[in-house]
């Protein structure tokens, strides 16, 4: 591994998607912090929810992600929180992902002590996954947020449903955190269909999601935004090498044909690799021998 600054990818995503003065003050902890940079937040109506891209230095940005938790805790009651997005805790997750001149043992070793800390100073419990995992089980988000914060709540005191630190219950209005780390961060690609029918946005999303049949490192749901015509298949892409985003958009169309409904665009939310948008060019233009240093401004790249 070359030698340099260390960097850390971080996502982390709080339940707060509606109310902008507190959406701002708990971003504000990752915003103009030395080692740190704040690459985008995505605030999601529908979801109530925000999801907040960040880069840094492993120290500043533990530092950082802390504060960023500290004051989710401080701002948001999930007794009061509703929202279409899955979740467990006012910070709702925390997950880590090797950037640049890190490995992702080193990222796992952050997030277990991104994960004491929280208990230590906030006494919310946290729940690790993906390669922090205790267990199988818990490596997909999905299984630790069955049943949401209300359902988890009432479940917490089991074994198979209990923390990983603290004690066997939620914290009263902040819930639980979820701390993991994994090799790669996710892609938020969201595809739009030329119908009301939420239905079918819905059976679509089943198809193309892995734990009913569809890609493995794929999670989706089908949607409404009321902000905008149509519905929406809105997918997380956890390892677009594997799956690239152009299969995924394939696979919508396909299944949209059946029910006769057209695929009016598609969106990625938030940050996405140069690679991933580079392996769909190729597919769709045919390319042959194509290379990253074709692109002039990679050259003006670090």
């Amino acid at each position: 591994m070359s030698m340099g600054k260390k960097n850390v990818l971080a996502v982390p995503n709080f339940s707060e998607g509606r109310r902008k003065d507190v959406i701002e003050a708990v971003v504000d902890q990752v915003r103009n912090v030395e080692g740190v940079k704040l690459v985008s937040y995505e605030p999601e109506e529908d979801f109530n929810r925000t999801v907040v891209t960040v880069i840094g230095e492993p120290e500043a940005l533990k530092e950082a992600l802390l504060n960023m938790a500290g004051k989710s805790y401080e701002l948001i009651n999930m007794e009061e929180q509703r929202g279409t997005h899955p979740r467990i805790g006012a910070q709702d997750t925390i997950p880590l992902f090797p950037f640049k001149n890190i490995s992702v043992e080193d990222c796992k070793k952050l997030a277990e002590e991104i994960g004491e800390e929280i208990y230590k100073r906030f006494q919310v419990p946290v729940y690790f996954s993906s390669a922090n995992a205790r267990c199988e089980e818990r490596k997909a988000l999905a299984f630790i947020r069955k049943g949401q914060y209300e359902g988890l709540k009432e479940v917490a005191h089991t074994d198979e449903r209990k923390p990983d630190i603290g004690p066997a219950a939620l914290h009263p209005t902040a819930g639980a955190t979820i701390v993991s780390s994994d090799v790669e961060g996710l892609t938020a690609y969201n595809v739009f269909l030329a119908t009301e029918d939420v239905n079918i946005a819905k059976a679509i999303a089943k198809g193309v999601r892995g734990p009913s049949g569809g890609f493995s490192t794929v999670r989706a749901v089908g949607i409404k935004f009321p902000e905008r015509k149509g519905v929406v298949v809105s997918m997380n892409m956890f390892d677009c090498n594997v799956t690239p985003i152009y299969r995924t958009l394939s696979f919508v169309q396909q299944e949209a044909a059946r029910y006769g409904v057209a695929v009016t665009g598609s969106e990625i939310v938030g940050p996405v690799q140069l690679d991933h948008l580079l392996n769909s060019l190729e597919y769709y233009l045919g390319l042959e021998n194509f290379r990253r240093e074709q692109i002039l401004e990679t050259h003006l790249m670090e």
